[in-house]
């Protein structure tokens, strides 16, 4: 039971963080996050847990953040606002993405430990990035426009859950479905692909539930910028 009970520590901490990013820096704060857990979220999804028996991808508790500071941004600044967070995660990945892969064609010196470990973490990268920037930007803008959606029809403060889970669940499964297919669809035999989409959605929407009361905080902070 340890990586389940580790890892709610492990939601926590990325929650707590992601409020102290933003009461210390504001909303630039939360752009610098956004930025953040797009790399992070990427490398951690490399690797592969077990949880309640199923095998799952570490990765998106730190991704599950990003919906957390979108939905932030929304309910504060707007939907523009919003979407300009999505596009610097966009471009913070592919960014990321292209100087790791050029960064590896350099011939390493003799003495040189790293480059095999970083061709085992960064060599699965294109194909991952390429999910990730695909499922990203479908999940992402269906987040913002559902969230701004759902404003629109549930308005009041004490209705933010609605707002924040009803966009995320949603967004959530088209990520999940999106994501899994492109980066690990023939990469691992069928059935275990079929556990890592279900315990990824699973552990998706339970970093949902667990981000809700953090948005009640985050609309209660007076950031100092």
């Amino acid at each position: 039971m340890f990586n389940e009970w580790f890892g709610l520590l492990f939601i926590l901490v990325n929650f707590v963080l992601v409020l102290a990013m933003y009461r210390m820096f504001g909303k630039t704060g939360l752009f610098v996050w956004i930025g953040v857990s797009t790399i992070l979220a990427n490398l951690q999804v490399i690797k592969t847990i077990e949880v309640f028996g199923l095998t799952a991808t570490l990765g998106n508790a730190m991704y599950g953040t990003a919906f957390l500071v979108t939905d932030i941004l929304n309910e504060k600044y707007g939907k523009k606002e919003a979407q300009k967070a999505v596009w610097l995660g966009f471009f913070t990945l592919l960014t990321m993405t292209i100087i790791m892969q050029l960064a590896l064609l350099f011939e390493p010196h003799p003495d040189d430990f790293a480059q095999g470990s970083l061709e085992t973490v960064f060599g699965m990268i294109p194909r991952i990035a390429l999910g990730s920037l695909a499922a990203y930007l479908v999940s992402q803008f269906a987040d913002v426009y559902i969230f701004a959606f759902l404003k629109k029809k549930f308005p009041r403060d004490s209705q933010f859950w609605i707002r924040n889970n009803g966009s995320t669940m949603i967004s959530q499964l088209l990520d999940t479905l999106v994501f899994t297919s492109i980066a690990f669809l023939g990469e691992f035999p069928f059935e275990v692909w079929i556990q890592i989409a279900f315990t990824t959605y699973l552990l998706k929407w339970i970093v949902s539930v667990i981000d809700t009361p953090f948005g009640y905080l985050a609309k209660r902070i007076s950031p100092k910028d």
